[in-house]
């Protein structure tokens, strides 16, 4: 009896020293299950090492749209994904209505005029990748006082978190609730790309890269249509039409 009691002892003490809030999963996974505020989430990471990149349009010129089209067209490169999502809004004909830079080159200016929708719910922000691989999140003004010479770019909105405080038009938990997702990169450099697996609210999609993720420039992407493809969870979303992708392989 000695015996059973230290063993049920140690579990006791195992299950008390766990993560709150995040599913056992293999440390190395890219993409992890977590709940936050009794929602689960999935939060995807590109660390240092992964190559991040921006992907729009096939070899014919035609928008992706979709996930499994982009897994289709990669052939045998699709075994070097590590994940792939969603990564800003766009119009009727799937392009993006601001900037968009891809592999150096500028397809589609800032964007900073007024109007209406989630995008032009200043301040809006832009994710960017550095020709020496590294990711950033800023405010859109931030990113036009410092011109930097990106790799990759999309422009989306609005910010989630800016400089460690919440959007200021956000309710703390809002009537509006979508499959929701957006990317944040935390200070050791990981760009952390997150979806929720339930309907929520921008507040707590905020609070979430704020108070779990410890993000302090967060960035919203889109609702309602938001995909992953996450090999390493055997998911591929396919329902929704997208306009551009953001595409995280191994070396």
């Amino acid at each position: 009896m000695g015996f059973l009691r230290a063993s049920l002892a140690l579990v006791f003490l195992v299950l008390l020293s766990a993560p709150r809030g995040v599913d056992a999963q293999p440390a190395d996974a890219p993409c992890r299950s977590l709940t936050f505020e009794g929602d689960p989430f999935t939060v995807c990471a590109a660390r240092q090492g992964d190559v991040t990149r921006l992907s729009l349009r096939r070899a014919d010129g035609k928008p992706y749209r979709r996930l499994p089209v982009l897994k289709n067209d990669l052939g045998e490169a699709a075994g070097k994904v590590r994940f792939a999502m969603n990564a800003g809004m766009y119009d009727l004909r799937n392009a993006p209505i601001g900037l968009y830079v891809e592999n150096g080159y500028q397809l589609r200016a800032i964007n900073r005029r007024d109007g209406f929708g989630n995008f032009h719910l200043k301040p809006n922000g832009v994710f960017w990748v550095g020709h020496d691989g590294k990711a950033h999140v800023m405010a859109t003004d931030a990113y036009v006082a410092q011109k930097p010479k990106p790799a990759w770019a999309t422009q989306s909105g609005p910010m989630l978190v800016v400089g460690g405080k919440l959007h200021h038009t956000f309710a703390h938990d809002g009537p509006s609730r979508h499959i929701r997702n957006g990317v944040g990169v935390n200070a050791a450099g990981d760009a952390l790309f997150v979806i929720s697996d339930a309907p929520v609210s921008f507040g707590k999609l905020a609070r979430l890269f704020r108070d779990e993720l410890k993000v302090a420039n967060a960035l919203y992407f889109d609702g309602a249509v938001s995909s992953l493809w996450a090999p390493s969870l055997d998911r591929l979303d396919a329902g929704s039409d997208l306009g551009p992708l953001v595409v995280v392989t191994s070396p």
